[in-house]
């Protein structure tokens, strides 16, 4: 072996021994919070406070404290709720935005993508006064927005509503309009187009902005703590928070972690489902010309 391939050799095994210690130490930095989380989740009293790596005890105590004590299971299930009914109002809504911003040829439409982009880039808190006065003055007889899932899926969605009509909006303009004017001739209405021809080609589209918006909707914090006053009404991550003790001296961490860990394991199983799907919809979807 010459001294320019021994040169090349070595300089190539030094670059994939980076990019593998690289993407190893991504790895441990992305992973370790929630495996911690889930050691202490097992653990009680004085063990909580030891740095252990590995579970000392496997105690099922703060699972059970988590689902039979106060709300909790409740909570998750409003927070289910919430996060599917913004997924489904917020899809079906940015398809028909998309088709009639990308399809649709009519004056004003970069100022309008340009508008639904801006109001996703406002903190929460910016619109948070507002949005309060808002929820605590509509009310339709004996029902009041105030202290409802309604009016956490209204706010949820100002936000995610301009990222999914922002995000199909692009995609679909990527897609061969001689689709459309083939069904076009064959007849097809607007909405037809939409449900059979756009909806299957855009799947890995609708597979990812819908993930995003029910991660977003299942996170969100500040609306469910202004908008909800009551156990019954209030979310996963605003019973997290709430679950504290009488004093700075008596948190209960270990039910803490377990809650938390409770509520990330179904996110962590729909990435790993919809990851699939994606790839799936990308090797079905393609069109040959």
């Amino acid at each position: 072996m010459s001294a320019s391939d021994l040169r090349y050799t070595l300089w190539t095994g030094f670059k994939w021994t980076v990019f593998y210690a690289a993407v190893i130490a991504l790895v441990l930095i992305s992973v370790f919070p929630f495996y911690y989380s889930i050691v202490t989740s097992f653990e009680s009293g004085t063990d909580l406070f030891k740095v252990n790596y590995f579970p000392t005890q496997l105690s099922l105590e703060n699972y059970t404290n988590v689902l039979t004590q106060g709300s909790f299971p409740l909570n998750f299930l409003n927070s289910i709720i919430v996060s599917a009914v913004v997924v489904v109002i917020s899809l079906l809504m940015a398809v028909t935005a998309a088709y009639a911003l990308s399809r649709v040829r009519f004056r004003g439409r970069g100022v309008i993508l340009l508008i639904i982009l801006s109001v996703s880039m406002f903190p929460q808190i910016a619109v948070l006064a507002g949005l309060f006065e808002l929820v605590r003055y509509v009310h339709v007889g004996s029902f009041q927005l105030y202290n409802s899932l309604p009016a956490v899926i209204f706010a949820d969605m100002i936000f995610t509503l301009p990222f999914t009509v922002w995000v199909l909006t692009t995609f679909m303009r990527d897609l061969p309009i001689e689709i459309e004017e083939a069904a076009i001739v064959d007849g097809a209405s607007p909405w037809t187009i939409i449900r059979r021809v756009f909806l299957p080609l855009m799947w890995p589209a609708l597979v990812t902005t819908g993930l995003l918006a029910f991660i977003g909707a299942w996170n969100e914090f500040l609306f469910a703590l202004t908008f909800l006053s009551s156990n019954s009404t209030r979310t996963v991550t605003v019973a997290i928070a709430l679950l504290t003790g009488n004093s700075q001296y008596e948190i209960p961490w270990g039910v803490i972690m377990a809650a938390s860990v409770m509520v990330t394991v179904p996110l962590v199983v729909l990435v790993l489902i919809f990851q699939r799907k994606i790839i799936s919809g990308l090797t079905a979807g393609g069109v040959k010309g």
